[in-house]
């Protein structure tokens, strides 16, 4: 994300989204009732009251939208704001409604009567991210899964499952394994070709250790990507959780977000587990928790932010602030991905805290 320029006193702040992930925090920052101004294009109907209905003309025009409603489409990687027009060329009629389709590497200015301080840590956080994703193959001898990393999750790229042959049939599974090995290969490859990534092995057993080996001997390219190979319990997409979850790819993911997220709320639910009254959730127990000093870690999902009323996102914004006043950390989870929806299965937001409760 590039900031091109920050008037808080004004409030607005014009930025030039570069990612994915960064659509995907202008998706999180945008709320109802903002003002968000960007090139876009608007059909120009005729004028004449009596000509025949024909299609107008379509032009490229600078527009302000007060917002009612953001759409984040993660599969066309889209974002989407949709509202009144607020200001525009003279052609264009005030208060009619329009789209703005927000495109990678176009500047858009976002302008609210008050910007909160998660926003900005937000953006700037986006401004100083310049990781390139992880790619993660977990495989084994049921199949294999293959995702890269997101400031939002994970992106599954490729998965397929396959029945090997038993160990008394050693020639065949030896055949059937290199076929499999081969096809997995090649699925790894159109991926890190177009990102070329780091990359990660993980699996159950030692079928991780013999796909490290034959990467290393049939792509040697590739091979030189790949910076860890670890054990996890279990197979594809659950086993990719699984290593986020327990830090095994701590190496290779150090400084991906994604980690971070995930250890916090392993560790919220690790203390609701064994019934410690350093953890809370729920808004009242957190708003008396906030009032002793007592909140650590504020911890929420994306969704309480973006999809509650104004009075209540405002309400929450308060109690952040209050957080960050007596010297706690606040820290927004996406629901993109496992920690988020268990987050959310607590209500949306917890804390940590410093001292027990009773």
């Amino acid at each position: 994300m590039r900031i091109l320029e920050t008037n808080l006193k004004k409030g607005f702040v014009k930025v030039i989204p570069e990612t994915f992930d960064d659509l995907w925090h202008l998706y999180n920052i945008v709320y109802r009732n903002d003002e968000v101004y960007a090139y876009t294009t608007r059909e120009l109907k005729p004028d004449e009251e009596y000509a025949r209905p024909r299609r107008g003309e379509r032009i490229s025009v600078f527009l302000g939208v007060k917002v009612e409603a953001v759409a984040w489409d993660k599969l066309l990687g889209r974002l989407r704001i949709h509202g009144t027009i607020c200001q525009a060329p003279e052609k264009v009629p005030c208060g009619a409604h329009h789209t703005l389709n927000i495109a990678l590497n176009t500047p858009v200015t976002i302008c609210k009567e008050k910007w909160a301080s998660h926003q900005i840590e937000r953006l700037q956080r986006a401004s100083k991210t310049s990781e390139k994703p992880i790619i993660i193959v977990a495989i084994d001898d049921e199949g294999y899964a293959i995702a890269t990393t997101a400031q939002y999750g994970i992106e599954l790229k490729a998965e397929e499952s396959i029945k090997l042959p038993g160990k008394l049939e050693a020639e065949k599974r030896s055949a059937i394994m290199k076929e499999y090995f081969q096809k997995t290969l090649n699925a790894l490859r159109q991926i890190w070709t177009a990102i070329q990534s780091p990359i990660a092995i993980i699996g159950v057993g030692f079928i991780k250790n013999d796909f490290a080996k034959f990467v290393e001997n049939e792509a040697k390219d590739i091979a030189k990507s790949v910076v860890d190979v670890k054990s996890v319990n279990n197979g594809g997409v659950a086993g990719i959780y699984e290593a986020l979850r327990s830090g095994v790819l701590l190496k290779a993911l150090k400084q991906q977000r994604i980690v971070e997220e995930a250890n916090v709320v392993e560790e919220i639910l690790k203390r609701l587990g064994k019934e410690e009254r350093s953890v809370t959730y729920g808004i009242e127990e957190i708003e008396n928790a906030v009032k002793l000093g007592a909140v650590e870690k504020l911890v929420l999902a994306d969704t309480l932010l973006r999809e509650v009323s104004d009075e209540k996102r405002l309400h929450i914004e308060d109690l952040m602030k209050s957080v960050e006043q007596k010297g706690g950390e606040i820290i927004v989870i996406s629901t993109e991905h496992e920690a988020g929806e268990k987050l959310t299965a607590l209500g949306g937001i917890a804390a940590l805290l410093r001292f027990a409760l009773y």
